[in-house]
């Protein structure tokens, strides 16, 4: 059995193409529209997997998850984390003024995501790196004690 971004990924996969053959219930555009939410449900469950195998407690807040990513699986898979959680959070709001999204372009969008799995896959059994010193956790290379002017060590 496939996990479960995987198996949301191949779903959405057959919105956009049914099989040949199969009932067309639904408008090409609702499709997309659908496709895209399951996209972004396997993109956020890759990222809340990726996160409990790194550090559990960055599970709790979805904004914390984006930002730290850049630390931990690199600035590129960072990057692309957030345009294409973006892109497919702006496609999921219904808005009555906007044309429904191409299928194409959601196509594009689940190619991106199959990428992402594999890299976040990849990246939670590596060891992972941890922060560089004095980056995120607020202040510089010193210690606290070196900052409030003791020494530290012996």
């Amino acid at each position: 059995m496939k996990a479960l971004p995987e198996r949301l990924v191949a779903d959405a996969d057959r919105l956009l193409l049914p099989p040949a053959g199969a009932a067309q219930g639904l408008a090409p555009g609702l499709r997309a529209r659908a496709a895209a939410v399951l996209l972004r449900m396997a993109l956020e469950h890759a990222l809340d997997t990726y996160w409990r195998q790194v550090t559990p407690r960055m599970t709790r807040v979805g904004k914390h998850r984006m930002l730290c990513l850049e630390w931990y699986a690199g600035r590129d898979t960072a990057r692309r984390c957030r345009t294409t959680w973006a892109a497919l959070s702006a496609v999921c709001h219904y808005r009555t003024y906007e044309l429904p999204p191409a299928p194409a372009e959601i196509r594009i969008r689940l190619e991106e995501v199959t990428a992402l799995l594999a890299v976040l896959n990849a990246g939670s059994t590596a060891a992972p790196a941890g922060p560089p010193r004095g980056s995120v956790t607020g202040g510089s290379a010193l210690s606290r004690g070196e900052r409030r002017g003791r020494p530290t060590g012996a």
